[in-house]
């Protein structure tokens, strides 16, 4: 009798979490989504708001140990704070919008992009207490600049308008491979992460950090002084970078370190 091949079941992003689920000792990592309006399904429905998030963020949380988990976009402090509750570590995602420059005392510029005031709102208090229960953080993009704000700080709110000399930052089409080079400073934590000077990096944003938060240091910038890493002297792991290694994790080990490392900030605020 001819013996059946067995067929090893191809792993999905969904089985993968299963198994860690199982095994209870993976952190559970919140991540924050994007909002936007859902089209009409017929021509009598009105659209609606709908929230979302890229699977890039959850599959770069889940190869690096963690379980992923979108958080919903929620108006209330004791909700967000009920949520937060049972999480091991912060992502706060990137997205395309800026944040309102009133939150850190100025008057909006013309090259002010699309505003997302609930999703600000909501991230902003999540990074408040977050940052009081002294759980990790890791900032993408704009979650760099969210944590920054949530400390105090201040935005450039175009870069190319008031960073004289400023190169291009918005390079969303070398997303996949990286657009230019950072240098990352020597001492900090980043530098420990990626072991490296230098890292070849993927940036699509036109704001970037101005006035540092409350104990934050720069750990990365540009050719042209932009700022493109933040990172707490105050916590264990709160650290926000400008470009998007999520994309990277599979080209380049530094980029993928990023989020290892994290994750085993996680794990250990987890005992």
């Amino acid at each position: 009798m001819k013996r059946q091949r067995s067929h090893k079941p191809r792993t999905t992003l969904h089985s993968r979490a299963r198994r860690s689920v199982v095994r209870g000792k993976s952190p559970l990592i919140g991540i924050t989504p994007d909002s936007s309006t859902a089209a009409p399904n017929s021509s009598r429905a009105r659209p609606e708001p709908v929230i979302f998030l890229l699977e890039r963020y959850l599959r770069a949380v889940l190869e690096a140990g963690g379980i992923p988990l979108m958080l919903p976009l929620m108006p209330s402090r004791k909700a967000i704070a009920e949520i937060l509750a049972p999480l091991d570590g912060i992502l706060v995602t990137g997205g395309n919008f800026d944040i309102h420059p009133g939150i850190y005392g100025e008057e909006p510029l013309e090259a002010l992009g699309q505003i997302k005031e609930k999703r600000t709102e909501f991230e902003l208090e999540l990074i408040a207490l977050a940052l009081k229960r002294k759980l990790p953080i890791l900032g993408v993009c704009g979650g760099a600049q969210a944590i920054n704000i949530a400390l105090g700080g201040s935005l450039y709110q175009d870069i190319a308008t008031q960073h004289s000399g400023a190169m291009e930052h918005e390079q969303g089409a070398l997303k996949e491979q990286g657009g230019h080079i950072v240098t990352v400073h020597a001492g900090t934590k980043l530098q420990r992460i990626v072991g490296r000077e230098r890292i070849e990096v993927n940036t699509t944003h036109h704001q970037a950090v101005r006035k540092l938060g409350r104990g934050l240091v720069v750990n990365a910038t540009a050719a042209d002084g932009v700022i493109e890493g933040i990172e707490s002297e105050d916590h264990s792991f709160v650290l926000g970078v400008q470009w998007h290694p999520e994309f990277l994790i599979q080209r380049d080990i530094s980029q993928k370190k990023i989020f290892t490392s994290f994750i085993s900030a996680c794990r250990a605020a987890k005992r």
